[in-house]
């Protein structure tokens, strides 16, 4: 198993395309506009539009600049990662800096950990906070345990989410 991390580009696209078209529209608060969308129209409009994120031009003053990292056991993509760079009061307070997934067959091997603990060093230079936040449903002990392996805090907690932070 050689495990890693590469942002997204477009060397990977058709990987990055199967990966995303495959995964819901909504699962665990990962939104996901692009779901079951065509290779073109992933070409066309979802690959230049995730990757401008990172350095956005023409946003609402709301976003973030955000950055895909996919994650690889050797030729195999098993995961994506999302890094928020900064934090709004909404961000603080709802997803924080890090929302990932991992695909269904690829789940319960540890993926989220790996993945997770390959993150977190680009996040501690990237992210201004001294924490990073994290939230996940009260429901989901499977990342609830990916957060608390990689040195995540109960933090707090609302009706259905729990906040964790990792300190930078």
């Amino acid at each position: 198993m050689s495990v890693a991390l590469r942002k997204i580009n477009r060397q990977d696209a058709a990987a990055q395309w199967a990966y995303t078209r495959a995964q819901p529209a909504d699962e665990n608060g990962l939104t996901n506009p692009y779901c079951g969308v065509s290779y073109d129209e992933y070409m066309e409009k979802a690959l230049p539009a995730l990757m401008s994120y990172e350095h956005p031009v023409g946003m609402p003053d709301w976003f973030v600049p955000e950055t895909y990292y996919y994650l690889w056991d050797d030729d195999c993509l098993v995961g994506e990662f999302r890094l928020r760079h900064y934090l709004t009061e909404a961000l603080r307070t709802g997803a924080g800096h890090i929302g990932y997934s991992i695909g269904k067959d690829a789940r319960g091997k540890g993926y989220g950990t790996l993945g997770l603990g390959l993150l977190l060093p680009i996040a501690r230079t990237i992210i201004p906070e001294d924490e990073i936040y994290l939230r996940v449903h009260k429901n989901n002990i499977a990342s609830q345990k990916v957060m608390l392996k990689n040195g995540a805090y109960w933090a707090g907690e609302d009706e259905s989410h729990w906040f964790l932070r990792i300190p930078k």
